[in-house]
């Protein structure tokens, strides 16, 4: 899966928030901490049978042993970091043939720190002015539409200007002296042969100095490494996703001068990158993960993520008019294979959204992805078994067969609406320490709504449905790198509307809306013949 299609789908995982209320799926059990297998359950949390891949929601990736050893054997030490720092880039040079290598606090933090490196230079008078460019010669990071995603907050809170481009002409006439960095991130359209292939993109950057940055943080580590071959000046990678690193660590591979500028931007260094801040256990760690990547037997790795899923598909298959399909991976990103079990929704009464929700909030807890239906009307859930531990997979077979089987009943047909909604409607919107006025303009037929959604900042579309006194709203919010998913949920009558608001990753807020009341002005309204001698 393209680490475009997993934003994507961020704000549909059930553990991001099923509109189940967050208190509905813990377990009773409060405190105190108590160390060992069942650490979470002693504070009330449920850990997570992981068959979607590295969401840093539910935790990105497992350590691997040797990380474990190795922060924990860093942890009873004091070092000098700088010192601790250049170590590291020049062992990480060692194992991957790249120029230099950094430890960030996550790949999000070593994108901020090198696009910093490429505004100052090295030079610590323009870094603690970061975010006021004023009197920078470098304040510009051009980037394609189709690189443009929810991480590049890092680059933007540097306080540099986004420039969006659409081709690579467009590109080309982007770069100037005003021009810091180029940022792709790594997916189909960054390959050879395609419009914004990296080797384009380096080359056109190349002839003007400008350094190119690569995010390839789901991918698997290639040694020597492919994207600095193809030209990239710097490449990231998120410690906690296929390197099984430490999940608040980043890995940076590329030309040392930028390199060593970007450590200058990082903690324990003040500035703008100091709240970013990399512990000597995190830096250890992610060059043990390394280490261990080097000589880690990635055939047999592969060869027992599908037999979880092997497992899986011969128990699931038992169940009548359900087939199961074993998808390879394709390209570097998320690299580990997936099953796809898919079944007609109307033969067992259920659909994948819906095996997915009882999955995401009953014990055991099972992360996976779901599809409503595809293009021949059936509906599907996909496990992927990148991070799925011995065990893991006779659990996950048990009860998806268990959902499949049980006798699930036809879905009702709605109520009828208590109310017609049609109007316009003032809203109340309370969030955890703030309040905000938005208003929702109503058409409604039937069952079915349609109209606007007017937030703080922008009118969207909205869409809902009435059923009896349950009101269903949803819009969203949506930016060239952002989604905020606004999904209003709770009772309706004829003059009041209340109830939750899910809010994807964001979380939840709660809302009232009062029908707008418009006093009648009769008053004449007059068109004047002429032009007005005074304004």
């Amino acid at each position: 899966m393209e680490r475009r299609d997993i934003l994507k789908s961020l704000t549909l995982l059930p553990f991001a928030g099923s509109l189940l209320p967050l208190e509905s799926i813990l377990s009773g059990q409060k405190g105190p901490l108590t160390a060992g297998p069942n650490i979470y359950q002693s504070i009330g949390v449920e850990p997570v049978i992981n068959c979607v891949g590295t969401y840093t929601i539910i935790g990105g990736s497992l350590e691997r042993p040797e990380v474990v050893a190795a922060m924990h054997s860093a942890s009873g030490f004091f070092v000098q970091y700088d010192e601790l720092a250049f170590g590291i880039g020049q062992r990480l040079a060692d194992l991957t043939g790249a120029e230099w290598g950094m430890v960030s606090a996550g790949c999000a933090a070593g994108i901020k720190h090198v696009t910093a490196a490429c505004i100052t230079g090295g030079n610590p008078e323009k870094l603690i002015r970061i975010p006021d460019l004023s009197g920078f010669d470098k304040i510009e990071v051009v980037i394609p539409r189709s690189s443009r995603n929810a991480y590049d907050h890092g680059i933007r809170n540097i306080g540099v200007r986004i420039i969006t481009v659409d081709t690579i002409e467009e590109l080309e006439n982007a770069l100037n002296g005003s021009t810091a960095m180029v940022y792709l991130m790594a997916s189909d359209e960054t390959e050879p042969g395609q419009p914004f292939s990296l080797e384009k993109v380096a080359a056109l950057a190349g002839k003007k100095n400008i350094p190119v940055l690569i995010d390839a943080a789901a991918e698997d580590l290639t040694l020597p490494n492919i994207h600095l071959k193809r030209g990239a000046s710097v490449v990231a990678y998120s410690g906690g996703k296929a390197l099984c690193g430490p999940q608040c660590a980043g890995l940076l591979l590329g030309r040392k001068d930028l390199l060593l500028s970007a450590w200058q931007a990082s903690s324990p260094h003040h500035g703008p990158g100091r709240d970013n801040k990399v512990g000597k256990e995190e830096m250890l760690g992610m060059l043990a993960a390394v280490e261990s990547w080097v000589t880690r037997d990635h055939v047999e790795k592969m060869k027992i993520w599908h037999s979880y899923l092997e497992t899986i598909s011969k128990r699931v298959s038992t169940v009548k008019e359900v087939t199961c399909s074993i998808r390879e991976p394709e390209g570097l990103s998320n690299h580990s294979p997936s099953l796809v079990i898919t079944w007609n929704p109307d033969s067992l009464n259920i659909n994948g959204p819906d095996v997915q929700e009882s999955l995401a909030t009953k014990q055991p807890r099972i992360a996976v992805h779901s599809n409503w239906l595809n293009d021949s009307g059936n509906t599907s859930v996909t496990i992927s078994s990148g991070q799925m531990q011995p065990g893991n997979d006779k659990v996950v077979a048990d009860r998806i067969v268990e959902i499949l089987t049980q006798k699930n009943t036809k879905s009702k047909e709605m109520a009828a609406p208590v109310a017609n909604l049609s109007g316009r409607w003032d809203v109340n919107v309370e969030f955890y320490s703030s309040k905000s006025q938005h208003t929702f303009f109503i058409e409604q037929d039937g069952n079915w709504i349609k109209g606007s959604h007017k937030g703080d900042f922008s009118m969207r579309d909205m869409v809902g449905i009435l059923d009896g006194d349950q009101v269903k709203l949803s819009s969203a919010d949506r930016h060239v790198a952002d989604n905020i998913p606004f999904i209003f949920y709770g009772t309706a009558s004829n003059d009041k509307m209340s109830g939750q608001i899910f809010m994807g990753e964001y979380i939840r807020a709660s809302f009232t809306a009062t029908r707008h009341e418009q006093k009648p002005a009769h008053r004449p309204i007059r068109v004047p013949k002429g032009q007005p001698l005074a304004t």
